[in-house]
């Protein structure tokens, strides 16, 4: 039998634009919670997450939040980063000709880049998952919704913290069976344990904080390789 492990799945680093979270601090802070897998998934980039590998390669689990011309996606065990604004159809080509494990960041969050549920069913051959509990939702509306479209239509269900500060590690976590590629983890998910809570709406101020304080950066100033 596989060792059971905690897995995060969704966290962002000072290489996404509304965070100042460094590598460092995240990787000593989630291994502080006993989380044993850390997927670093930035706005449209990898950087942080192949830095990250390298400082700790038996935690991090190098992922990407793409921020499609309509909704985002989540995917993890990437080679290659896919750019802002990509379409949806070359977006999942793209993450599928590397053999990525695919899923949607919170689906039917309004106040947020959402999809329809026509959309979902659409892309669901593409899909591995979707993300049914996110601690950044307001509420419980978007995630119970999310969970009872998974349910119906017999789509895997992944959660995440959308941890923008290194405090918000380990709102929403799996535990599940060791995984190590995109392959085990659709394995270790039919058995999969979800350990959720919702974050303080506030927290979303961290990220305009770090967003604007970004934004008053000089070009070439931005502290975007701090591990």
């Amino acid at each position: 039998m596989p060792n059971e492990i905690k897995a995060e799945f969704h966290c962002h680093t000072i290489h996404s634009s509304d965070s100042l979270a460094t590598l460092g601090v995240l990787i000593s802070t989630a291994r502080k919670k006993g989380i044993q897998r850390l997927a670093i998934t930035d706005h449209s980039n990898i950087d942080g997450a192949l830095l990250a590998k390298k400082m700790d390669p038996e935690l991090i689990v190098v992922g990407e939040e793409v921020k499609t011309d309509r909704g985002e996606i989540l995917a993890y065990f990437l080679t290659e980063g896919l750019p802002k604004g990509i379409k949806p159809e070359e977006a999942f080509k793209r993450l599928k000709d590397q053999g990525a494990f695919i899923s949607l960041s919170h689906p039917f969050d309004t106040n947020r880049e959402h999809w329809s549920e026509e959309e979902i069913l659409r892309y669901q051959p593409y899909l591995d998952a979707i993300e049914v509990f996110n601690s950044r939702c307001i509420g419980k509306g978007p995630n119970a919704r999310a969970l009872a479209f998974a349910q119906s239509h017999n789509l895997s269900c992944m959660v995440g913290s959308d941890a923008h500060v290194p405090a918000e590690l380990g709102c929403a976590t799996l535990s599940l069976p060791e995984f190590f590629d995109a392959d085990s983890l659709r394995t270790a998910l039919r058995s999969a344990r979800s350990e959720t809570k919702l974050s303080s709406p506030l927290i979303h101020f961290t990220s305009r904080y770090a967003y604007m304080k970004k934004a008053m950066q000089k070009p070439g100033k931005a502290k975007r390789n701090t591990p």
